[in-house]
């Protein structure tokens, strides 16, 4: 408690100098403005007080042409009104610049030679500022005039301006009890900031504020998947260095600031900010690169303030998948063909029992014949390790299962499609024919069939799985890539087909299916061998 008090009041103390400083700036200005007015309105005063005394018989008269005779009266004259008006000084000059009136006594009769003078013997009325002999002061000049309209004289009526201290001396007690209150109000306005600024920061100081956005920045950029963030007008504020390897953006490009759409114009993360709900485990095509993502909006005190994105490229999940998957297969494998050749053992030994030695030997190179046929026509046709076990191995599930396998005589593969590869067909196809043998076995048939045709030409490339189980109806069918939906009960997640969609779409590909209640179902899955463009 008392180091949160310690921080509130060291940004306190720094919001009362920012205060204070502001009252000084203010004060300043108020007070320059005020010394100005002051001046304005003393300045036409002094005019008024000038023109009176240009117009008096007295002045007019005195400097005629023989201005010595009535120098005194001129004296008296100017005398009266500086006392009259409470003016500083009144002087009178002929036009050789001879002072006639001066209230220092031993300037009458002298020259002056002011030199803000001279525009007032040219008949010019004006106001203007000077450093005389009793210090600065505002001085008005008027010219006199005779009757017949000619210049004889000048009039000066001055006033010594007082000092800032004086000024600030002259201020009405009103003033300072306005300033001392106002001083009081934004010291407890700073006191209630401060408190505001720091539960706003988490009450952190601003050096750990610091040292928590460089250590965010840094578990941003050693994440091995990509994390993208956006605030509620859709500009970028993370954009790690895994996000642009797998966007495929310049890892030197600053984005940081920029509106997310010029960055990735198909981005589809600005449409959190729409939904407010998070979006998990959703496959998306970004440019030519389709990735697994989980998005979720930014909540702050129960507003979205923003959306994260985190991310992986598909391939390499599908990699780990595939390597999962692959062990999973492996061991099916050895278990049905460890069930398989016991069954063969058995066989065997029993004829031998019986001594069909020659029965046994040629049941022996049957078997033999058989497999080595089916993996030599496997490995002619299609021209991928990994898919051609694959398919050895679900035709030895499928006879585990009591189920036939067939692959069509014409089929075969040489390359794979754009954007795909034996990733995605190990995945691709296992789930069909896995979606198919659980089809098949939730039926009683006398004999259970899989048709698997796998053809492509230069253009187009074709995978036609068929099996003669329970079919499917309209509803389901539309359901069926859905993530999560699954007709299998609880033993089923619903994820198999769901990815079967996503690869398709990463291949630009299309879906057939036929099916109908008790005729079976038929999906045929169709690629374009080139990229294609829009």
């Amino acid at each position: 408690m008392l180091q949160r008090l310690k921080i509130t009041g060291k940004i306190a103390v720094l919001s009362s100098c920012i205060v204070l400083f502001s009252l000084l700036i203010g004060g300043t200005i108020l007070v320059g403005t005020i010394i100005g007015l002051n001046e304005s309105e003393l300045g036409r005063r002094l005019l008024v007080t000038a023109r009176t005394v240009a117009q008096l018989p007295e002045v007019t008269g005195g400097l005629g042409d023989t201005p010595a005779s009535g120098a005194a009266a001129i004296r008296e004259a100017a005398e009266r009104i500086r006392i009259i008006n409470d003016v500083t000084y009144v002087v009178v000059m002929d036009m050789n610049r001879v002072r006639l009136s001066h209230p220092v006594h031993g300037k009458i009769g002298t020259i002056s030679l002011g030199a803000d003078e001279g525009s007032a013997f040219a008949e010019h009325t004006y106001v203007s500022k000077a450093k005389g002999e009793l210090g600065t002061a505002l001085r008005a000049f008027v010219p006199v005039m005779n009757a017949d309209h000619v210049q004889v004289g000048v009039v000066v009526v001055g006033q010594l301006l007082p000092s800032l201290g004086q000024v600030l001396l002259n201020l009405s007690g009103q003033a300072y009890i306005i300033l001392l209150l106002s001083l009081l109000f934004g010291i407890w306005c700073s006191w209630k900031l401060a408190q505001h600024i720091k539960k706003q920061m988490f009450e952190l100081e601003p050096h750990e504020i610091a040292r928590l956005f460089v250590e965010r920045t840094a578990t941003f950029h050693a994440m091995h998947e990509g994390v993208i963030a956006i605030d509620k007008d859709e500009m970028v504020t993370i954009f790690n260095d895994k996000a642009k390897q797998i966007m495929k953006i310049d890892p030197g490009r600053d984005v940081i600031g920029l509106p997310i759409r010029s960055v990735l114009p198909d981005t589809r993360l600005p449409e959190i900010l729409e939904l407010n709900h998070p979006i998990y485990n959703q496959e998306l095509l970004i440019g030519a690169t389709l990735i697994m993502s989980n998005r979720v909006p930014i909540t702050v005190g129960g507003q979205t303030v923003g959306a994260v994105a985190i991310f992986q490229d598909r391939t390499e999940v599908t990699h780990m998948a595939e390597e999962l998957t692959g062990v999973k297969t492996f061991v099916d494998a050895l278990r049905v063909q460890n069930h398989e050749y016991m069954n063969k053992l058995h066989t065997i030994g029993g004829l031998i029992q019986l001594g069909n030695k020659e029965k046994a030997l040629e049941y022996v190179f049957e078997i033999t014949e058989q497999k080595e046929e089916l993996t030599r026509f496997l490995s002619q046709r299609f021209k991928n390790d990994s898919l051609t076990g694959l398919l050895l191995g679900k035709i030895s599930r499928g006879q585990e299962l009591g189920i036939t396998v067939e692959i069509d005589r014409q089929s075969h593969l040489e390359q794979f499609p754009a954007r795909l590869d034996h990733h995605d067909f190990v995945v691709l196809i296992g789930n069909l024919l896995e979606n198919a043998f659980d089809a098949l076995q939730q039926i009683q048939l006398e004999e259970k069939r899989i048709f698997v045709s796998i053809e492509q030409d230069d253009d187009v490339l074709s995978i036609l799985v068929e099996d003669n189980g329970p079919g499917m109806d309209s509803e389901v069918q539309e359901r069926i890539f859905e993530q999560g939906f699954t007709t299998k009960g609880s033993s089923g997640r619903g994820i198999g087909l769901y990815l079967i969609a996503g690869i398709v779409r990463k291949g630009s590909g299309t879906v057939r299916i036929d099916s109908a209640p008790g005729e079976g179902a038929s999906f045929l899955i169709s690629f374009p061998m080139s990229e294609q463009t829009e």
